[in-house]
């Protein structure tokens, strides 16, 4: 998307359409990185897209899958899983993301502001 649109706090990234369902992509908002996830066909997730383990800008090409019940993506590098949700990082909670805020408004992929 060439032109970056926000509405009162939130930022609208892509369409849904852009992103293939269990897949995600990288955002620019505001110089920082954020990966946006599609689960299944409308559930959508943001976790900053910075590895703290590879020190690579690398989530958002990582496979999301499911992890004892938790919505997760590995990273591509060293394999460590992040919760969808929160950003935690399973293996090395002191490696954890911040999760963002996203929502999905007539086909438009927002994100708001950082949960943490």
């Amino acid at each position: 998307m060439d032109d970056v649109v926000t509405m009162q706090g939130w930022t609208e990234v892509c369409e849904l359409e852009d992103i293939v369902p269990n897949t995600g992509v990288c955002a620019l908002v505001d110089d920082e990185q954020v990966a946006v996830f599609r689960v299944g066909e409308h559930e959508l997730y943001a976790i900053d897209n910075f590895d703290p383990n590879a020190d690579a800008f690398v989530l958002s090409r990582g496979l999301v899958g499911s992890l004892g019940g938790r919505i997760v993506v590995a990273s591509p590098i060293y394999k460590q899983h992040f919760d969808l949700r929160t950003g935690e990082c399973l293996e090395a909670p002191e490696h954890s993301v911040r999760a963002w805020q996203v929502k999905l408004q007539s086909d438009h992929v927002l994100l708001g502001a950082p949960l943490r």
